[in-house]
């Protein structure tokens, strides 16, 4: 078996809204912390550009987020990109498919990240593996689910012959409820960077600001981004 750190977490770091607070949430809970990132040949490819700009910004501790952030990984699957024919990895129109999914679904990339991330934390002894996803607010994807999750830490525990723990701290959260959280963890200058620094727009685009960040303001992403920002600025003053 491989030796595992109960103090050492390895979040899944895509540069979006959910992942970067996902990330402090982690250097709060964390004494060592690692990212890893993946280029499958996404539409919004400038989400990696964005991870780089987060860590960054995250890599000095802070009472509130003690946790050291250690290395950064970016793993390559090129072939997932080329499998898939869907508006998230080819240049058309976002819509709903026969199935009741929308087109943006890539089917098994959350599955392949969890696969990959596995074996990278096996490698260095990260026992904590962190995602971001959600099936509260979120666009169907089934691999977002909390059962595909507690699926895949089964599988990825019988064939490493591991005990790893895989974290979803969003899964039951809104998007208003992950601004708060942001909010609660780093306070305004977290909230700051997820607003100005994080990217969510499926089509990439970084041209146009927003109250609640960059992006098209029409695709399903900026969509679920922009309502949850006006609730989350709805709600009464916290604290």
């Amino acid at each position: 078996m491989s030796s595992l750190s109960d103090h050492r977490a390895l979040v899944l770091l895509s540069g979006g809204q959910d992942s970067t607070t996902c990330l402090a949430w982690a250097l709060a809970r964390f004494s060592e912390v690692e990212t890893v990132g993946f280029d499958y040949g996404q539409r919004h490819k400038i989400e990696l550009a964005c991870r780089e700009v987060v860590r960054q910004a995250l890599a000095q501790p802070t009472p509130k987020l003690p946790g050291r952030l250690g290395a950064d990984h970016l793993i390559a699957l090129d072939a997932l990109g080329a499998l898939s024919d869907t508006a998230m990895t080819r240049d058309v129109a976002i819509a709903m498919d026969d199935n009741g999914l929308p087109n943006t679904f890539v089917p098994g990339r959350n599955l392949a990240f969890m696969v990959f991330a596995g074996a990278l934390a096996y490698r260095r002894g990260c026992k904590h593996i962190v995602l971001g996803v959600c099936e509260t607010d979120y666009s169907g994807y089934p691999d977002c689910r909390d059962d595909t999750v507690k699926a895949m830490q089964i599988a990825l525990n019988l064939g490493m012959e591991a005990r790893f723990v895989l974290h979803t701290p969003l899964m039951w959260r809104d998007k208003a409820a992950t601004f708060a959280l942001a909010e609660a963890l780093g306070g305004a200058a977290l909230l700051d960077l997820v607003v100005a620094e994080t990217h969510t727009c499926y089509l990439g685009d970084r041209s146009q600001r927003h109250a609640w960040g960059y992006g098209c303001g029409h695709c399903p992403a900026c969509q679920l981004r922009a309502d949850g920002w006006s609730r989350f600025r709805a709600e009464p003053p916290r604290g």
